[in-house]
């Protein structure tokens, strides 16, 4: 989905990028306050490297296209919304810059609709079922992959409608829609899986670094059965005096 200089037009492109500058200030704001400390720091640059090397590898899907993964719902999971959309912009500014990966001019596009809406929606459906569903530190790596699957789509629902308000190519909406949404929701499903195997995984040996999982029960507390111990018995005393 990086969207390349001249997909859209100078307003549109102008817009997308107050927008994207407005959450990227408001995430340092609330990382601050309420996300980043000595646990999340280190992990967010991990995420943050995670995302950028897979999102290098494609994988097929139908038609001879091939998707990636966006990581806004994995990396919300992880760290927290605010955290990762400063990792996914991260992430879109270095491919921009460094590997021309998206245009230089669209950078806020794509900040908006892989680092933002992905993040929001990906975070938002999470949040929603853990709302509704038992409270289990088990469950977290399904409801992040469901937040995954649901965020590409939405992405790709934000981009039709950037595209009819500032696309520079006449496209028919319902065919640009059909053909945005068929594709998506394959790359969804992969984008599930990745992020439900990713959060498992971190969540098997170091739960207390999975944002998502923080006050969940994670483990049945050890108990320790202790049993009396003995008290030695006193030496008997000699009964016998030297000869």
């Amino acid at each position: 989905m990086h969207v390349p200089d001249g997909f859209f037009d100078a307003p549109t492109s102008a817009a997308t990028a107050v927008v994207a500058a407005s959450a990227i200030g408001t995430s340092l704001y609330l990382a601050r306050r309420r996300e980043l400390d000595d646990r999340t720091a280190p992990l967010a640059g991990l995420v943050a490297a995670f995302v950028f090397a897979t999102q290098m590898l494609n994988f097929p899907v139908a038609g001879g296209t091939s998707g990636h993964l966006m990581g806004g719902a994995l990396a919300a999971v992880l760290v927290g919304p605010a955290t990762a959309i400063l990792c996914l912009s991260v992430v879109f500014l270095v491919q921009a810059l460094l590997f021309a990966d998206g245009g230089i001019t669209a950078l806020g596009t794509n900040i908006l609709l892989m680092g933002v809406v992905t993040v929001l929606v990906g975070y938002g459906v999470f949040r929603v079922l853990q709302a509704v569903l038992p409270k289990r530190a088990s469950l977290v790596p399904l409801l992040a992959g469901l937040g995954a699957l649901v965020s590409v789509p939405a992405a790709a629902l934000v981009f039709v409608g950037l595209f009819e308000v500032g696309g520079t190519v006449d496209v028919p909406l319902g065919t640009l829609a059909s053909a945005m949404l068929g594709v998506h929701v394959l790359i969804g499903i992969g984008e599930a899986v990745i992020t439900a195997a990713a959060v498992a995984a971190i969540l098997k040996v170091r739960p207390d670094l999975v944002h998502g999982a923080r006050r969940l029960p994670t483990a049945t507390p050890l108990v320790v059965r202790t049993s009396p111990v003995a008290t030695p018995a006193a030496p008997a005393a000699p009964t016998g005096g030297e000869a």
